[in-house]
């Protein structure tokens, strides 16, 4: 189990500890890689490991103009981390005054005194200290200085791509689940509140759930009809997702629709996760509600054709 402790009274100081750091949003397949080499090293040296991270993610404070969405929220994150082995995740307010300390403040304050590091891992473009401007380099100096050791993991390439959180956050914008899903190495998801809808598929034998996405901060894919997992009670079942504003019922907001597929009930209320499978189409406006149906009926038999052995 992975803990989160945002106190540092709360660390175990008679252990030494080895540490990645970085917001590690999406806790992708490079992230992964720097993790499992984390654990593995540590283990060797009978050291804990520990994710340095921090809450709001740093663009958020030193350019609120350029903060992303997440793909992600800290829970989320440890959800996965957890079974990567990962002991702890220190989360540090990211605050306006913690953003100007300098490099030699940041590792001696935060680092040596305040996390006991033994060994610190980190991707190959790293950087820290007051306007990012130190890097490995002066992190080796800095080791020497307060002996502890350094490390550097190379980037991840998936088909000659370089693995990045932002990558996957421009992919999953422009509706590429399925892309995004390939470089995070698993399923993109979003968690939601069942609310009362138009019932307007209903009316054409397509119930929807009508869902509010609980975390604003986090990205919703572009508009569009999606094949998803949907889980609730402890049971995942195939669904297709409409985000949109269903311009054939003259809709003028966006919402979340998810048709559970072989599925009838009553979810209102309840909270659902919504796992991004790919993207099925364009929403569209069709010239009737019978039109609406049959492509409905269409997606469905797409859905279950290419979905069928999906792992549920």
């Amino acid at each position: 189990m992975t803990y989160i402790i945002r106190n540092p009274k709360l660390l175990n100081l008679n252990k030494k500890y080895f540490i990645t750091v970085g917001t590690f949003d999406g806790v992708h397949l490079g992230h992964q890689k720097i993790i499992n080499q984390l654990v593995k090293k540590a283990k060797q040296k009978d050291c804990g490991t520990l994710l340095l991270t921090f809450d709001p993610h740093p663009r958020k404070v030193v350019q609120p103009s350029n903060a992303p969405l997440l793909l992600q929220t800290i829970d989320e994150r440890s959800e996965i981390l957890s079974k990567l082995g990962l002991e702890i995740i220190f989360v540090q307010p990211f605050t306006k005054a913690f953003s100007k300390l300098n490099a030699e403040e940041y590792v001696k304050d935060i680092l040596v005194n305040q996390l006991n590091v033994e060994h610190l891992l980190v991707g190959y473009n790293h950087r820290f200290g007051k306007n990012r401007t130190a890097n490995i380099f002066d992190l080796m100096k800095f080791g020497k200085k307060y002996k502890f050791s350094v490390g550097e993991i190379q980037p991840h390439i998936v088909n000659k791509i370089t693995v990045s959180s932002t990558k996957i956050r421009n992919a999953i914008n422009n509706g590429n689940v399925k892309y995004a899903n390939s470089l995070l190495g698993h399923t993109y998801k979003l968690n939601g509140i069942v609310m009362k809808g138009r019932q307007n598929g209903k009316k054409i034998g397509f119930p929807t759930a009508n869902v509010k996405i609980k975390e604003r901060e986090k990205i919703l894919p572009k508009n569009g009809v999606y094949a998803v997992k949907v889980n609730f009670n402890e049971i995942t079942h195939l669904g297709m997702m409409n985000i949109g504003t269903n311009p054939t019922f003259s809709g003028n907001y966006i919402s979340n629709e998810v048709h559970i597929i072989n599925w009838d009930g009553n979810l209102y209320k309840k909270e659902i996760e919504i796992f991004f499978i790919e993207r099925i189409r364009d929403e569209k406006k069709f010239n009737s509600i019978q039109d609406l149906s049959i492509q409905l009926q269409n997606d469905k038999n797409y859905v279950l054709e290419k979905f069928k052995n999906l792992n549920l």
